[in-house]
This record gives C-alpha cells, sequence and structure tokens, in this order.
C-alpha cells in the first residue's frame, strides 16, 4: 500500500513537471538579437538580452522575460525591440547596456533585481 501511495506521488510529481509550458509557447513572437553574461561564477552573475518583438503586446513580453533564467543575488535585464530592427545587438555588463542608436526601437525593458523584484518598464509607445 505505501508503494502504492509512493508511485501515485512520483507520478504525480513528474506529470505536473514535465506539462508546465516553457519558451516553446512564445513561438512566432520573438527573435533573440543579442545575449551577454559575465564569467563571473563566483559573485553576480549579470545577463542581458535583446529581443525583437514580433507581437507588440506586452503582456507576453513580461511573462516572457520572467521566465528567463535568474541567479539569486545576480541580475536579468531583457530589452525589447521594433521589429524594425533587424541587426544583431551587442551588448555589455554596464549601462547603456547596447548601443545609443538602438533607443527609438526600444519597446520595453525588464529588470530583475539582485533580490528577487521584477521591473518592466514601456518606453517609446
Amino acid at each position: 500500500m505505501i508503494a502504492a501511495v509512493v508511485v501515485i506521488v512520483i507520478y504525480q510529481i513528474m506529470s505536473s513537471s514535465l506539462s508546465q509550458p516553457g519558451l516553446e509557447q512564445f513561438e512566432g513572437k520573438y527573435e533573440e538579437l543579442g545575449f551577454y553574461r559575465n564569467e563571473n561564477n563566483t559573485g553576480p552573475v549579470v545577463r542581458v538580452y535583446a529581443i525583437r518583438a514580433l507581437d507588440p503586446s506586452q503582456e507576453w513580453m513580461k511573462e516572457f522575460a520572467d521566465a528567463q533564467p535568474h541567479t539569486k543575488y545576480g541580475r536579468t535585464l531583457v530589452f525589447f525591440f521594433s521589429s524594425e530592427l533587424t541587426e544583431k545587438v551587442t551588448l555589455s555588463p554596464q549601462e547603456p547596456f547596447f548601443p545609443e542608436e538602438f533607443q527609438p526601437f526600444l519597446l520595453a525593458q525588464f529588470e530583475k533585481t539582485p533580490m528577487g523584484e521584477v521591473r518592466f518598464l514601456p518606453v517609446n509607445q
């Protein structure tokens, strides 16, 4: 009887773990233009993403950005650019995170702070 309960619990855990939506739910809505991650594995990890938004809806942008990896005491930044921007973006760990020439194409920016706070800011709309 105990074995049956254990098998049922393991089955429930596995099925709920494998049925969670991943980044495939955003297919057709974005294209990655650039990515930066510092190589500091012992301190704060900084991740910066440049994303071309093929769908201008802010709801999926928030969900997409929140689904990106985040390290405790690290920082995750996601910049969403309009579909008019077609070239790759070179990113850096310090402000400005991308070349100023791309600022007019910026739709929104997302930040997950070192303490896990989330900030989503629509820009240029």
